[in-house]
């Protein structure tokens, strides 16, 4: 079965077809970046500032809270949270649509932690400068077999869970490195 067979995939907008104003009338898109994508997939939560365009031009391309998305770049894949509700999403970014058959955290976690994936992906790779994956290849990954829905859902919820967990014990140890180091400042001065 390919990711085609089970997801409906959607390129996001080319920036150089979208028309810039300055006119304070026009609809304003914030621009969804990798920064982003790292803090949907709770690698991150540094501050992010978001590059912003405005607008007249129909913007097709916003991204909903709950959305998958996958990095054309990074060729990871975040589930998009509350922060990136309608945010713009360009052609380095598909916007997954998960069918009944597969639940979207099993779909993130294949995409991001299955190595015959990652195998098919690497295989793909183009460009010169800037290695970049495509629209076509990921269409064209071979799945394995799927689980039932309740054990994709247990093994994605677990999955989104755990990204979750790693972040909050490496801010935990960041913080407490920190704690200690003024500490020790505050001691060094004395």
């Amino acid at each position: 079965m390919l990711l085609s067979d089970i997801v409906e995939l959607h390129s996001g907008q080319a920036q150089f077809r979208i028309t810039e104003t300055s006119d304070t009338n026009a609809s304003v898109y914030s621009y969804y970046s990798q920064a982003h994508l790292e803090q949907d997939l709770n690698l991150s939560d540094a501050p992010v500032s978001s590059k912003e365009i405005r607008t007249f031009d129909r913007i097709t391309s916003l991204l909903s809270i709950g959305d998958v998305v996958f990095s054309l770049i990074s060729g990871k894949a975040a589930q998009v949270g509350k922060l990136h509700h309608h945010f713009l999403y360009t052609q380095n970014y598909v916007k997954l649509v998960p069918k009944a058959q597969i639940d979207a955290g099993y779909l993130i976690y294949l995409l991001n932690e299955n190595q015959t994936l990652h195998k098919q992906l690497s295989c793909g790779l183009q460009g010169s400068q800037v290695l970049k994956y495509t629209t076509k290849q990921l269409k064209s990954l071979k799945l394995p077999k799927l689980p039932t829905l309740s054990k994709q859902r247990l093994i994605g919820d677990i999955y989104l869970k755990q990204q979750k967990l790693t972040y909050l014990k490496q801010r935990v140890a960041y913080l407490e490195r920190q704690l200690v180091l003024k500490q020790l400042q505050n001691v060094s001065v004395r």
